[in-house]
């Protein structure tokens, strides 16, 4: 391995995929050789011409070569439906040297070099409000969003990484969350603090994301790149240090766009920027120019004490060189409403009135684009559309969300009246509604799992016994369309009582055994059937009677083959209790563990096993007010698989025809192992 590797950053391409890949070859053949280049923020930008919609169809054609190794990432527009796709079949690998990294991605190149990623725009009500993280088809990420990114840099992929090709280059991490390289489309809140670079004059329109901070505490990158405002601009901050990572240095990066229309006025701001960085992953302990860290907990992320930017030396950052007094000098030295003498606004140069409160600062930058909308004339704040109603008049719903309690894409499960109907039959009677009132329990009618739903996904099943039958997940862990899948049709199933239960645990003690009986007979099929492919099991069970108080949930097993040729039993234990452990997630004790099931029998208590490939039993018993996420078997697994952009089964649907060829695969292998 090289003790450095050659880095090419470049701005938004903004659909001029052509003409970024000559550019990036004339510096290549000039400066180079790179071993790769990071194109940071919008490679595709808004697709408003034939033109644009060409150079994506070639690229993903494989007719664009590029002419290095390219890693891209989702700026602050939607991706195409075609990159979506491309993406969901092959896992990032777009075409040949031209790998797309996922929303919330982490990357280990052959160079060793981690890189990790967070895509789209930040917009509070959704950061806030998004009931998921959104996916490639969202301009905006959520708080979800960064979770999954902490997540993934936590990840501990397998140690038999193949790095010989762009589609195998995935996460592997260690322990540690540090990366080498962490891009983004936003600016940390915090990051010109105690710089004395001057900020752009346009800087008011960048992006900046408080939530971020947190975010570089975490990571304590060696490089930081993004590509924000309209229109981007570039800025370079000095270095700074981690003390408590023996004087870790980070640098921040912003940079202009590639692509895109010309400035009205001066010259095209610097869209690219060269470097090199060790890849044995240590950060230099000598670094000249550095400031103190803009992350300091001691440093509040925008306003700041006067005396704290005076020892820095750097300027104000809202008010450039002119000293801002505290907010009793605006009082004591003006009229109330009034700017302090000297005060300048940014946008019109006027001493009559803040920056907040200027007229041109309602009115947006030639050619924006509302992220809310996708319609010009007006700021995401002033958007007619941001404070929208649904149906039944809570907060609308993105676009192509869908309540999991009545199927409706014009609420929200909070808001779904379903969810809210209270029980005839409850304490006070009658009258009270709302989120606090008993809630209805979902009929087998309106739920994902019963047969007799007219929308169960009815092509996914592949064996219906006496009591249960198992089907494929939409979603599945398990990537069937590269041709590497150890099982036919991918192999990761589900097994589902027939009758609706919320739980395992809720069905009443009569009519169990039978249930639980053929339960244990599918697992016991799927054990010779995954043997037969040189695989071992993993089951695992959410047991919780509620999910944000609907009584909705279908009790269900899920089944996944582990390749045996890969992994053990021990590797498999071990990736849960680690996970667990980072995420406050205890297991009982090997001997206790049918006692807290039996703890939980009749529903009394919530809990998550896993039946390990030995037959051993796992068991988290959940906590009163302590959340646990359904995801957490999921995201286990596709940890230990190395695959973490699978984490989203939303990211992994594919057609109804190709779920169809899964499914027939599975089944025709697997029914001479179906229990009679």
């Amino acid at each position: 391995m090289p003790d450095s590797v050659k880095v090419l950053a470049v701005g938004s391409a903004v659909g001029a995929i052509r003409d970024v890949f000559a550019k990036i070859k004339a510096i290549d053949d000039k400066h180079g050789k790179f071993d790769f280049a990071l194109c940071v923020g919008d490679f595709f930008g808004p697709l408003t011409d034939t033109d644009k919609e060409d150079e994506v169809s070639l690229l993903l054609d494989g007719k664009l070569e590029a002419p290095i190794e390219c890693y891209i990432m989702q700026g602050a527009n939607p991706l195409p439906d075609s990159v979506i796709q491309k993406f969901a079949k092959t896992g990032g690998e777009l075409c040949k040297n031209v790998f797309l990294m996922s929303k919330s991605g982490l990357v280990t190149t052959a160079n060793g070099l981690r890189i990790a990623c967070l895509a789209g725009a930040y917009e509070q009500a959704v950061y806030s409000g998004a009931e998921s993280a959104p996916g490639f088809a969202s301009p905006f990420f959520s708080s979800q969003s960064i979770d999954r990114l902490l997540s993934n840099t936590l990840t501990t992929s397998s140690s038999k990484q193949d790095y010989k090709s762009l589609s195998a280059i995935q996460s592997s991490s260690s322990s540690s969350q540090l990366v080498d390289v962490f891009i983004t489309n936003v600016w940390p809140a915090s990051i010109p603090n105690f710089s004395n670079v001057p900020l752009p004059a346009s800087n008011d329109s960048a992006d900046v994301a408080p939530p971020l901070d947190d975010v570089c505490k975490r990571l304590k990158p060696r490089y930081h790149f993004s590509c924000s405002g309209q229109p981007p601009v570039f800025w370079e901050r000095e270095p700074f240090v981690w003390e408590d990572e023996n004087s870790r240095a980070s640098r921040f990066i912003s940079l202009g766009s590639f692509g895109g229309p010309a400035p009205e006025s001066g010259k095209k701001q610097r869209w690219f920027y060269a470097f090199s960085i060790a890849s044995n992953g240590a950060g230099s302990t000598a670094v000249a120019n550095a400031t103190k860290n803009p992350f300091s907990a001691s440093m509040p992320s925008r306003k700041r004490p006067f005396q704290d930017q005076e020892e820095s030396g750097g300027g104000n950052y809202i008010f450039g060189d002119v000293k801002q007094p505290g907010k009793r000098s605006r009082i004591e030295n003006g009229p109330p409403g009034k700017p302090p003498p000297g005060y300048k606004c940014h946008r019109c140069d006027s001493n009559d009135h803040f920056i907040n409160d200027c007229p041109e600062r309602q009115k947006p930058p030639e050619g924006y684009i509302c992220r809310l909308c996708n319609m010009p004339g007006h700021l995401v704040r002033d958007c007619p559309t941001k404070h929208a109603v649904g149906d039944t008049g809570g907060r609308k719903p993105k676009e192509g969300y869908v309540c999991r309690a009545c199927g409706s894409e014009g609420h929200y499960l909070d808001d779904c009246p379903i969810v809210n109907q209270r029980n005839t039959g409850g304490e006070d009677g009658g009258g009270r509604r709302g989120k606090h009132a008993p809630v209805k329990e979902i009929g087998p009618d309106e739920c994902w799992f019963c047969l007799s739903n007219p929308n169960l996904a009815k092509h996914l099943i592949v064996s219906i016994g006496e009591e249960c039958y198992v089907t494929l997940p939409k979603g599945q862990i398990i990537p069937t369309q590269d041709g590497h899948a150890y099982v036919p049709g991918g192999g990761h199933v589900l097994i589902v009582p027939i009758t609706h239960y919320p739980t395992l645990s809720t069905i009443p003690p009569d009519l169990a055994p039978p249930i639980l009986d053929e339960t244990e007979r599918y697992k016991s099929a799927l054990r010779l059937f995954y043997a037969k492919h040189s695989c071992i099991p993993v089951f695992f069970e959410v047991s919780r009677v509620s999910s944000k108080g609907a009584r909705g949930v279908h009790a269900h097993v899920q089944a996944i083959p582990i390749p045996s040729s890969e992994f053990n039993v021990n590797d498999i234990e071990n990736a849960f209790i680690s996970q667990g452990r980072s995420q406050g997630i205890d297991f009982e004790s090997e001997n206790n563990v049918e006692e807290a099931l039996a703890s939980s029998a009749g529903g009394r208590n919530g809990y998550f096993r896993v039946d390990l490939p030995d037959g051993r039993k796992m068991v988290h018993l959940m906590k009163p007010n302590v959340p646990f996420s359904i995801q957490f078997g999921r995201q286990v697994l596709v940890s230990l698989l190395g695959t973490p952009e699978r984490l989203d089964w939303k990211a992994c649907m594919l057609s109804e025809e190709e779920d169809k060829a899964d499914a027939q695969s599975f089944k025709t292998a697997f029914a001479p192992f179906v229990p009679s």
